[in-house]
């Protein structure tokens, strides 16, 4: 189902190794801090606990954009490998993914110039991704039905997030062009993904984790959408609605998911429960309903302990040496 990896010895670098998906970790972190800042608009509070969160996905992107940057001069053979394979390619416009959601959560902190100005590279950094990755698909490349998977979802996911900061800075016809163009590859994404997962062989144990990024493009589709119209029309009602079907889907497949073996995917809890957490604040506070405020504050909760979770199977994962290994 996927590329085979370069041939490898056993003495070799764990650098060579380091895959683009560590650039998940950065969403996830980015998403809690998002949350986190929602959280305490909704209950009016001034913490300082969302700047620390900032802070800490600002150096953990520095640390990983600084690990991939040695390994791309050190190892480019396996930086091209990546790039032609089939799951691992939907994971580099994760690198401008993060730019974009870092400048927005600076904006959200303290508005200005270095918040608009990464914003504004992860923006035109993502545009280029999307198209480089769009041209890999149509392109001449042996992509297979059983290739297909949520993951798939990112570069579309990426380009809804864009609005969501670009129109507090004022760029509003730009971030209309982004939510657009998110949208639609959402839909023809959501189709061929459906169609891979009911009518091929179901996904193996190490994409699992991906299932949960079907509830990121609505959940992030709504955020961006109230930041463009201000409104909670139908429209918005439909998106959001569409995330809470596909957090029952994800929840109905809870048991398997725990199961699973760790692997980075894990990562892939993450964002998405970070933007259904929000989107549900912003539904409370349109609605006026407190029923989806308490439901916002209980997903909080669950972010903080997936978080968590995460963090401590990864650091633990690291230690094993069960990170940044050749692929099987």
């Amino acid at each position: 189902m996927t590329a085979t990896s370069p041939d490898v010895d056993a003495n070799e670098p764990r650098l060579k190794h380091f895959p683009v998906s560590f650039f998940a970790v950065i969403m996830g972190m980015a998403g809690l801090t998002l949350a986190t800042q929602r959280l305490q608009h909704t209950l009016g509070s001034h913490a300082l606990f969302p700047l620390a969160l900032l802070a800490i996905t600002i150096v953990c992107f520095i640390a990983v954009a600084t690990l991939y940057a040695v390994k791309a001069m050190r190892h480019p053979t396996d930086i091209a490998w990546e790039w032609n394979h089939p799951v691992r390619i939907s994971f580099f416009p994760t690198i401008s993914v993060s730019l974009v959601l870092i400048g927005t959560a600076m904006a959200k902190a303290a508005p200005g110039i270095m918040a608009m100005t990464i914003w504004g590279i992860g923006a035109l950094l993502h545009l280029v991704g999307t198209l480089a990755v769009v041209s890999a698909w149509i392109g001449h490349r042996p992509f297979e039905a059983l290739h297909i998977n949520p993951a798939w979802f990112i570069p579309a996911v990426g380009n809804i997030i864009v609005p969501i900061a670009g129109a507090e800075f004022g760029f509003i016809e730009i971030s209309w062009f982004f939510f657009s163009v998110g949208l639609v590859f959402w839909v023809v994404l959501l189709t061929l993904v459906f169609n891979r997962l009911i009518f091929h062989n179901p996904l193996p144990d190490k994409l699992m984790p991906t299932l949960v990024i079907l509830i990121a493009p609505p959940a992030v589709g709504l955020i961006a959408y109230e930041q463009l119209t201000g409104e909670l029309d139908v429209f918005a009602r439909i998106l959001y609605n569409a995330a809470i079907l596909f957090f029952l889907i994800i929840a109905a497949q809870a048991t398997k998911l725990r199961r699973l073996p760790f692997a980075l995917s894990w990562w892939a809890y993450s964002f998405p429960i970070a933007a259904f957490t929000i989107a549900t604040f912003i539904f409370a506070e349109k609605s006026g309903s407190a029923l989806h405020q308490k439901a916002g504050i209980a997903l909080y909760a669950l972010l903080c302990a997936v978080i968590l979770l995460l963090i401590w199977k990864t650091v633990t994962a690291i230690r094993k040496g069960a990170v940044c290994v050749p692929e099987g």
